[in-house]
């Protein structure tokens, strides 16, 4: 559905497209992180204490780590400062074969741990999943069409995330609305979809930056 989505009233945006990984071993599960906080400093992050990435910049997007399943301590940290300087401290569960985000979201002052259960499962033959994830704190809700055709998501707002919409492969003329408005702060003609291709479109920024990173 979406390789990029940007809205004229001031999300900064972050597109990905991820082929397929190999499938994760039933003791691991799967873990990346997004530093989607717009004020806040480069981070490092921890997982039982231990550095797993460092001098992670806003906004961006780890690679998938492998991590036993179980219970986990989670710590995000101004680059440097160490574990114990954590502004983000989350206990998560993880299940052996799953996949997971864990986004930094919020601004600097209100920050916190945004958990979402990710769905590496293969698209039937033909399509391409889309999801889309509302990072942007002071953004608005907002609807994502067809030009001419049905709504794909109706209304999301921060810190949620859509569904994995299931889109034949192909090119789409898409629209981004406000929720409930007609009007289109976003024209998004010619948008192609590969077969057998995840989509995540990941909406970060505040209203006052607009820029799109893909």
């Amino acid at each position: 559905m979406i390789r990029r989505l940007s809205l004229v009233f001031g999300m900064a945006l972050l597109a990905l497209a991820f082929a397929l990984p190999a499938a994760a071993q039933s003791n691991n599960a799967r873990v990346r992180v997004i530093h989607a906080s717009p004020d806040a400093p480069a981070v490092d992050v921890f997982v039982d204490g231990q550095a797993v990435l460092t001098n992670v910049g806003f906004p961006a997007i780890s690679n998938y780590l492998d991590v036993p399943a179980g219970d986990h301590e989670i710590r995000v940290a101004p680059a440097g400062a160490g574990a114990d300087a954590a502004v983000i401290t989350a206990n998560v569960t993880l299940q052996g074969g799953m996949a997971y985000t864990v986004a930094a979201v919020g601004l600097l002052a209100d920050i916190r741990a945004q958990i979402y259960n990710d769905n590496l499962a293969a698209p039937a033959a033909g399509k391409a999943h889309v999801r889309v994830i509302h990072a942007s704190p002071d953004a608005p809700a907002v609807r994502v069409r067809v030009a001419d055709g049905p709504t794909l998501i109706e209304s999301l707002a921060f810190p949620n995330a859509s569904d994995y919409l299931p889109v034949d492969a192909g090119t789409y003329n898409l629209q981004v609305t406000p929720a409930g408005a007609d009007d289109v702060v976003l024209d998004l003609s010619g948008t192609q979809l590969q077969a057998g291709t995840i989509y995540d479109v990941v909406a970060v920024g505040q209203l006052a930056n607009i820029r799109a990173e893909v």
